[in-house]
This record gives C-alpha cells, sequence and structure tokens, in this order.
C-alpha cells in the first residue's frame, strides 16, 4: 500500500483477533517512529513495546479508554527522555510524529492500531510511569496497541474546505 492510500485509510482500530505480530513487523513500525522529524534533531522518543500479556491485561487499570488493549498483539508507548530536550516543550510534537508514523505503517502493513492519548492527563502518566517503572525523566505521550484487525472500517473523508483559507485568514 502506498502512503497516502495508508494516511486516507487510516482508522482508530479497537478490535483485534489476539494473533501475534511478527518480531520483524514491530521493528519496522520503530523504525518508521524513528524517521519521524524531531526538534533539532535530537530524537527525544523512547519507545516501550509490550507484549507480556499479563501487563497488557494491567493496562486498563490505569488508563480509562484502553479496554481494547488486553486483545492487541502488544501495545507501544511512545515516551520521551526529557534530559535530551534541547528545544524545551518540543518533545511533544516529536513524540507526535513518531506515533502518527507508527499509525500509519501499521496500516500500511495491514495491522490495526489507535493512538491513546496519555500526556497530559497526570492520572494516566503517573498511572504508566508506576506500571512500567519509567524513570523520573521519561514522559509518556501517547500508548498505541497494535494487532491483527478484527473489525474493518471504511475510509473516511474528513476533507472540508470551509476549514482551509490560503494565503491569509
Amino acid at each position: 500500500m502506498d502512503a497516502i492510500d495508508a494516511i486516507l485509510s487510516r482508522r482508530s482500530i479497537r478490535r483485534y483477533t489476539g494473533e501475534s505480530v511478527p518480531s520483524e513487523t514491530m521493528e519496522l513500525l520503530l523504525r518508521a517512529a524513528v524517521s519521524a522529524p524531531s526538534a533539532g534533531n535530537r530524537q527525544p522518543w523512547r519507545f516501550i513495546v509490550i507484549d507480556d500479556k499479563d501487563i497488557l491485561r494491567k493496562i486498563p487499570t490505569v488508563h480509562p479508554y484502553s479496554s481494547m488493549v488486553p486483545q492487541a498483539a502488544a501495545a507501544i508507548l511512545i515516551c520521551a527522555d526529557l534530559a535530551l530536550e534541547k528545544h524545551p516543550g518540543y518533545w511533544v510534537q516529536d513524540c507526535a510524529a513518531a506515533t502518527q508514523n507508527i499509525l500509519v505503517a501499521a496500516r500500511s502493513l495491514g495491522l490495526g492500531s489507535v493512538w491513546l492519548g496519555v500526556y497530559p492527563r497526570d492520572d494516566r502518566v503517573s498511572g504508566l510511569k508506576r506500571l512500567l517503572g519509567l524513570p523520573e525523566n521519561i514522559m509518556p505521550l501517547s500508548l498505541v496497541p497494535v494487532g491483527i484487525p478484527a473489525e474493518e472500517k471504511p475510509p473516511s473523508d474528513r476533507y472540508n474546505p470551509e476549514r482551509i483559507h490560503r494565503n491569509r485568514w
């Protein structure tokens, strides 16, 4: 699937078959993630690939919108190492770009995924930090469950010309 098709047909998938995803495929998702742009090329991201079923089952206890996580093959927690910041605050954009790359890459590989927001919700941040033993300088931004989709959603055309301005407002 080419990039434009993957972008235009990407949907949030919340139902998975439970089948595993090969480690080579997970590595491709991470390679896509680290290909994202970052402020000052600092690449502050850190990733936790969670495929331990015990941990996947515990995630819904700390994230209220993650009930689908236990059925996914794995989840990727996208974090920032705040010690690597060159331009304070831009870690959010850097890690958001990495998250989007994972979502598009997953779609292009026939996988399902969904972006679950973590930061700036203190309860989600502290819950995942505690559950996964994150050091103080590591800040989680998003959690992306990944798996073989157990649902198919048609593309959603969100283009609205009324929201587009040219040259000036």
